[in-house]
């Protein structure tokens, strides 16, 4: 199996990697993999946007969003 390694981490990131592994139960290591397959591969699970749009509550009515009518102004050509 390929390895990765990463160099020249910032101290603060490898310290969030150990907290988050810590809480999930993880290796630093298990974390690292997760997180990765998680930012790379959901991109083929995301929802599509009609989904998002429908999983909205549905809230006001429709004159709420309506444009206020604007006075016609005359153009010279």
């Amino acid at each position: 199996m390929p390895q990765l390694i990463v160099r020249n981490l910032d101290e603060s990131v490898v310290k969030a990697l150990r907290e988050r592994a810590a809480r999930k139960g993880r290796s630093t290591e298990a974390e690292h993999r997760e997180i990765l397959r998680d930012v790379l591969i959901a991109n083929r699970r995301r929802t599509s946007l009609k989904a998002a749009l429908q999983s909205m509550p549905d809230s006001g009515d429709d004159a709420d969003f309506a444009r206020p009518r604007a006075r016609h102004r005359r153009v010279r050509l």
